[in-house]
């Protein structure tokens, strides 16, 4: 996946994300919406991950194709 790619998918992302926060403010989020919202939130981190692996292969002259999407469950233990 190219970085446009992936760019474009973080941009549909946070709008489905805007979407349901926005609704949540409203008239709140069914279990389902509530469930979706931590997908996205989930896959946001695993496309801004692999769009950082990526430009940080670029960087060391590395192909950034080789970069890959890390599972949920290691993005998401990564410390601030």
């Amino acid at each position: 996946m190219a970085d446009g790619d992936i760019l474009s998918r973080i941009d549909e992302l946070v709008s489905e994300e805007h979407e349901l926060r926005s609704r949540a403010i409203g008239t709140g989020l069914t279990s389902d919406d509530r469930s979706r919202l931590a997908s996205v939130e989930q896959q946001l981190d695993q496309c801004w991950d692999l769009l950082r692996q990526r430009r940080a292969r670029v960087e060391f002259d590395e192909d950034p194709d080789q970069a890959s999407a890390r599972p949920v469950s290691e993005v998401e233990s990564y410390r601030q």
